[in-house]
């Protein structure tokens, strides 16, 4: 038999395709569609193993539907602004431009060559100002809605990327693409008023069914509703100051209150700033970040002032006030109240200003309770709280705290939330530039949409560290009504350019606006978005804010929510390699051999086998997509990606799942041959004809299993029905029969092995534009089924028997089976469950 030529066959069909492109739907609005989309990718240089699986996923799924006679929108583009192209412009001594244009072209040719149903007629570039045209035009709309502003406010500064972050680009206190420490610094920004949909984003996730919950959970709590008190503290000072108020979700505490916490950002710090313990405290709070998680690692510090709070349940109870470095002003009022019995940072704190430390919570049962190294969070009720005793916490605890404060007029309940306005300002050259400009008394002036877009100047060579815009005078002045004004230097966060690229693909090429509201209404939302869990926050909550803020006072839009099926898959994961001296070794550095593994170049040297991570370029455990594809081809690559774990999975790499998934593509190009030779013969009498059940079997089990994102059952399904074809491949088959079930086995293939099954159908005489095969219902009907029988939950036995058999009639059936009945006979029937079809639990 000839061997499969994979390297023929699938330039052969890629060519096609991309010459015909007769996989894609066309589109007709009276159709059903089906809009998929993948993770927007960054071109960053070469497709990674991330990338393959993610959008071998996607493309399953769009191939599938359109044999189902959908309409598919399945489109490709690239999120190519962004901080790393100016760091590799600035390493390379070339234009940001250039390099990203350069990878874009690499990296399309190589997702080319995974043979994906992109409809390339659709792709956008973000840094192309025929897309961020249109994103200033909408920035200019939120302006005019009251939904964009600018302030002075504290910042999370990068001190590596030189640009400010989001709250969400902060991860454990560092830079999410730096990993530099986060500092504090004070800039006048902009923001989006993303907390405006608050309570839209949270109550909205109830709506999202066909998300994971992980996802929503997440979300759910990075907006963080939570319902408490605003506490008014009288304060006793020589200052002129009366009273510090406090939102707290845990009032019910407040008689084990020992300090009150301040941010150095508070008005009353005011009063301090000539202080110069004080202006050394505030500088080195500048050192942390301002966003919970770098301030939960970070050491907590307090600067002591004289001022006394006094406890609105207790007046004789009189608490410090400090300002600590845990306190953030944009949270609540910018002041907590410590209860360092329940709260481990105000224990932390508490221990190290010798504070006093006394437990109003205790466990129902615990009689004596005490505190010593870690505050008790759990449920119980209250002691020490004089006229609150013995409440249940929480869920009496609470209210009744609060009822007493507002009835003393001492606080009012409140709901706060977590989410903060999403600072949208970054300084740095590569992003869409801000289409506003100043005048000479610094108010901020719109641009004209005439002159849109605001376009960034050509650059050839970063000079300076920072943002190469606020050196280019001749760019920055522009005249606007007459008036002599100042552009924005600060571009955009590239997280706006990804929060609405789902709506450009609808309408890629419309010049006017940045969407058609025809194609929108057709097309959105999208059905199917695949992509990391890493972006659960950041791309997913973003883009279902802008839904929301476009949609806001537009009689011509109402759509809120951009993604109505998410999918979060796993990573692709390799073993970690070291060498003698702890530095990190490739792969492909590495050669085996006793069943050890040495370096290549000197193989005296042992290397070091670590736990298998998910991929990434600092570790050097990656795979070359194209070197794999060039070795094996995209079937087999696309078929390994798929075979190992269930998709929402990680999927662990390893060279013999590779090879293998090569070898089986191997052996059904040799049954295909064989197959060819039954047709071919013309059998006119047949022997066993079970290929009708065996087809209609697997088209079945590969629909149920795509619809379930049971993509790795997919693969289990290939390998038998390459078991069963086998087992009957001599058997004298009419070619007719052979013909039509062969046909629509090939075409259920298609959506995960699209060159080998559109090669074997040519081979087969098969042309035609193909439609997902209707299967034989009946023929897969069982007149029997193999029933359970269970006594006390555990098996006795199996009886087969006719379908919809009543349970008097399988009771009947048990009582005379020899091997059942003996568990049964001495005792009584309690009672029993039935199941129809399945099983019967007799309970003794």
């Amino acid at each position: 038999m000839d061997r499969y030529n994979f390297k023929i066959v699938e330039k052969k069909w890629q060519d096609k395709w991309e010459k015909n492109k007769t996989f894609l739907s066309k589109i007709d609005h009276t159709k059903k569609k089906f809009y998929c989309l993948e993770m927007f990718p960054y071109p960053s240089g070469k497709i990674h193993m991330g990338h393959v699986r993610n959008y071998t996923i996607g493309d399953v799924l769009a191939r599938y539907k359109s044999l189902k006679n959908y309409n598919v929108l399945h489109p490709m583009g690239w999120d190519s602004f962004g901080m790393p192209a100016e760091n590799a412009a600035r390493q390379n001594n070339l234009d940001p431009k250039t390099w990203t244009e350069k990878n874009i072209s690499v990296m399309k040719k190589q997702l080319k060559k995974l043979g994906l149903s992109i409809d390339w007629s659709k792709e956008i570039s973000t840094c192309s100002k025929e897309y961020y045209r249109h994103q200033q035009q909408f920035f200019l709309e939120l302006f005019d809605k009251g939904l964009v502003y600018r302030k002075e406010n504290y910042v999370n500064w990068d001190p590596i990327d030189q640009t400010v972050l989001a709250n969400e680009q902060v991860v454990d206190g560092r830079g999410w693409r730096s990993g530099a420490v986060v500092e504090r610094k004070k800039l006048n920004q902009w923001f989006f008023k993303i907390t405006k949909f608050s309570n839209e984003l949270l109550n909205g996730l109830g709506n999202l069914k066909e998300w994971p919950n992980k996802v929503k959970v997440m979300q759910s709590n990075w907006i963080g509703k939570s319902y408490g008190c605003e506490v008014n503290f009288k304060i006793e000072s020589q200052k002129k100051i009366k009273e510090i108020k406090c939102y707290t979700t845990r009032p019910d505490t407040l008689f084990g209150m020992s300090f009150l916490a301040l941010s150095v950002d508070h008005p009353i710090a005011k009063f301090y700033e000539q202080d110069p313990e004080f202006i050394k405290f505030k500088e080195e709070c500048s050192r942390t970040g301002t966003t919970e998680e770098s301030i939960a690692i970070a050491e907590k510090l307090g600067y002591k002032t004289e001022l006394l709070a006094i406890n609105p349940l207790d007046e004789n109870m009189k608490v410090p006030v400090y300002f600590a470095n845990f306190v953030l002003m944009d949270y609540g009022l910018g002041a907590v109240f410590g209860c360092p019995a329940h709260d481990q940072r105000d224990l932390d704190f508490a221990k190290k200003y010798k504070l006093s430390v006394t437990p109003v919570v205790k466990p129902d049962k615990d009689e004596i309770f005490e505190i010593k190294d870690k505050a008790y969070t759990g449920e119980g009720k209250l002691f020490n709280s004089k006229f609150l005793n013995n409440l249940k916490v929480p869920e009496q605890s609470i209210n009744e705290t609060i009822n007493y404060l507002e009835k003393n007029k001492l606080g009012k309940k409140k709901t706060n939330f977590r989410l903060k306005d999403w600072g949208i300002s970054r300084q740095r050259y590569w992003g869409c530039p801000i289409p506003i400009a100043y005048d000479e008394k610094n108010n901020p002036i719109k641009i004209p949409l005439d002159k849109l877009p605001v376009e960034l100047p050509e650059i050839k060579k970063f000079n300076s560290n920072g943002n190469p815009l606020e050196e280019m005078e001749d760019w920055k002045n522009i005249e606007i009504y007459g008036k002599k004004c100042k552009r924005e230097t600060d571009t955009l966060d590239t997280f706006v350019d990804s929060s609405w690229y789902f709506l450009r693909f609808c309408s890629s090429k419309n010049s006017t606006y940045g969407f058609n509201d025809s194609e929108i209404k057709y097309w959105m939302p999208v059905d199917q978005y695949i992509g990391g869990v890493e972006h659960a926050i950041l791309h997913l909550l973003y883009s279902r804010f802008f839904m929301h803020a476009l949609s806001y006072k537009n009689n011509k839009l109402n759509l809120h929510e951009p993604f109505k099926g998410l999918f979060t898959q796993g990573m692709v994961c390799h073993e970690t390699y070291k060498d003698e001296d702890g530095n990190w070794v490739s792969p492909d550095e590495i050669i085996s051999k006793d069943g050890m593994k040495f370096l290549k170049k000197d193989q005296s040297k042992k290397i070091k086998v670590g736990p298998s991570e998910s991929m990434s370029k600092s570790k050097k455990n990656t795979i070359d997509p194209e070197e794999i594809i060039k070795n094996y081809g995209a079937d087999s690559v696309r078929l390994f990606i798929l075979s190992d774990s269930p998709p929402e999975k990680d999927v662990q790499w390893s060279d013999e799942g590779m090879t293998s998934s090569f070898k089986f593509i191997q052996k059904l190009w040799t049954l295909n041959n064989k197959i060819l030779e039954q047709i071919n013969a013309n059998h006119n009498e047949v022997s066993t004809n079970d290929l009708e059940k065996i087809a209609s079997n697997f088209i079945k089990n590969v629909e149920n299993n795509i619809e379930n994102f049971s993509y790795n059952k997919i693969v289990a399904n290939l390998h038998e029905i390459y078991s069963a074809l086998n087992r009957i491949v001599n058997n004298k088959i009419k070619s007719e029969d052979w013909i039509k079930n062969y046909k629509n086995i090939l075409i259920t293939m298609s959506p995960i092995i699209p060159h080998f099954s559109n090669e074997c159908l040519e081979l087969l005489g098969e042309k035609n534009q193909f439609k997902w095969p209707s299967i034989n219902k009946n023929i897969l009907f069982e007149k029997n089924v193999n029933f359970v029988v269970q006594v006390n939950g555990k098996t006795r036995g199996v009886l087969n028997i006719n379908r919809d058999t009543s349970e008097d009639e399988i009771l009947k059936n048990i009582r005379e089976n020899d091997k059942i009945s003996k568990h049964i006979k001495t005792k009584s029937v309690k009672k029993t469950i039935f199941i129809p079809n399945k099983l019967i639990n007799v309970i003794l």
